[in-house]
């Protein structure tokens, strides 16, 4: 088994994002409503821009998949882009160049740099591919692995913490609510959504942006996934540099995460205590489901921090690349605060982790081969 792989294409305003999917085995039965389900909730949440009034996501499976099951050879999936009738001419791959070029890049986004790197003259060759509207087919994908995941026995579901400094209380989450899709901010301390609801009211109101902070969980993942061998196998790491390549992430931490450098050692590590089975247990689970780059059988849970878009309706200041002169940084049609939709991908790519561990360790060409092998071995392991 090669291993899981995919890529995606496509431009914000092009005609639409692709993803080629390799590596998942035949015989997996595919919802694709379930996959358009987590199309729709990256475009839900309060604070959204004009942009998911225009969209309506659903993935298109052009390969891979035959009544409803894989085939075992690369998946390929395509989210249309509605917007991209209003862009023809913008957008076009072959006519003449049609509109302004944007030349007023803003702070805190790719365009300045893009444009340096890849030597060219308009910023939107850069913004284009650099727009989190690239996120759809990685929510796509991370839905087909999700599929798989599910066939094995997991879950991986999300929820917001903090939006523009207002936090959750950890013992008003109503943790059984986690995953049902049923709060507009994708966070379930109902006192806490509505004073976020509010914060984000008042930064609309004054032109800016808000960034936050969401907890990505994974249920039912065996122990041994990952390993300590080698520097790049450790399954920390691979979830860390996962939720890091998230446009607009900043920091990432597993379990009790920076906590862990201000409180000692007593308070921090989970203890293991014996059941009357001889199943090791633990009553805590500060390590977040990982140790020594593995998991270890506990619920897996990783928090990433997303800092305010960049794009604001009150320009910072910035210099047009064009004249060299001080302006305002252009204006692209953008979003208040995406944190709930940020929660979204953070699962996508978390499930695009753990179905990768699952197939570095597990293997197999057919889901009936993958199964048979996780049997075996939880009923090794559990001995």
């Amino acid at each position: 088994m090669a291993g899981l792989r995919f890529l995606t294409a496509g431009e914000s305003h092009g005609q639409c994002l692709t993803a080629i999917v390799e590596g998942i085995p035949a015989g997996l039965q595919v919802d694709i409503e379930a996959i358009n389900r987590d199309l729709a909730r990256r475009q839900q949440g309060y604070g959204r821009g004009g942009r998911m009034k225009i969209e309506t996501d659903k993935a298109d499976v052009l390969s891979g998949i035959r009544f409803g099951e894989t085939m075992g050879d690369p998946v390929t999936l395509r989210v249309v882009n509605r917007d991209w009738q209003n862009w023809t001419d913008r957008m076009s791959v072959f006519g003449p160049e049609f509109g302004d070029k944007v030349t007023a890049v803003r702070p805190g986004h790719a365009d300045l740099t893009g444009v340096l790197k890849y030597d060219r003259d308009d910023a939107r060759d850069i913004l284009e591919r650099a727009s989190a509207r690239e996120t759809a087919t990685r929510v796509a994908v991370g839905g087909l692995c999700k599929e798989f995941l599910r066939a094995c026995g997991m879950e991986v579901v999300s929820h917001v913490v903090k939006i523009g400094g207002v936090a959750v209380d950890e013992a008003r989450i109503d943790r059984e609510q986690i995953g049902s899709g049923t709060s507009e901010l994708n966070c379930y301390d109902a006192v806490a959504e509505e004073a976020m609801k509010e914060r984000i009211c008042q930064a609309m109101q004054e032109g800016d942006t808000l960034g936050g902070v969401f907890e990505v969980i994974v249920r039912g993942v065996p122990l041994g996934l990952g390993s300590h061998i080698q520097w790049d196998k450790r399954l920390d790491g691979r979830l860390a540099q996962a939720m890091m390549a998230i446009q607009a992430i900043k920091g990432v931490e597993i379990g009790a995460g920076f906590q862990c450098g201000e409180l000692p050692g007593s308070r921090i590590h989970d203890e293991m205590f014996m059941d009357g089975e001889q199943n090791v247990y633990r009553k805590t689970n500060r390590a977040g489901g990982l140790e020594g780059g593995m998991s270890n059988g506990e619920e897996i849970v990783v928090r990433a921090c997303m800092k305010p878009i960049p794009t604001l309706m009150k320009p910072l200041h910035s210099v047009d690349i064009a004249s060299g002169q001080p302006v305002l940084a252009c204006k692209e049609r953008s979003d208040v605060c995406a944190v709930s939709a940020a929660s979204v991908v953070g699962e996508a790519m978390a499930a695009m982790v753990i179905a990768e561990a699952m197939l570095d360790k597990f293997g197999g060409d057919a889901m009936c081969d993958v199964l048979a092998a996780i049997e075996a071995y939880k009923g090794r392991v559990q001995a």
